[in-house]
């Protein structure tokens, strides 16, 4: 997880700012997802099936 996501989610948990954890959340998947299709693996990263 990048440096800058891990502190912006950092101060939304101290704030206790539910949009922001949200909006990060969403951030995190969406990285996840583009950096896994970049490294060929040629489908996203399913997290519900776990």
């Amino acid at each position: 997880m990048p440096k800058w996501l891990c502190n912006q989610l950092t101060q939304a948990f101290l704030k206790k700012d539910r949009r922001q954890i949200r909006l990060l959340n969403d951030c995190w998947f969406f990285y996840r997802t583009k950096s896994s299709l970049r490294d060929g693996e040629g489908h996203p990263v399913n997290y519900t099936n776990r």
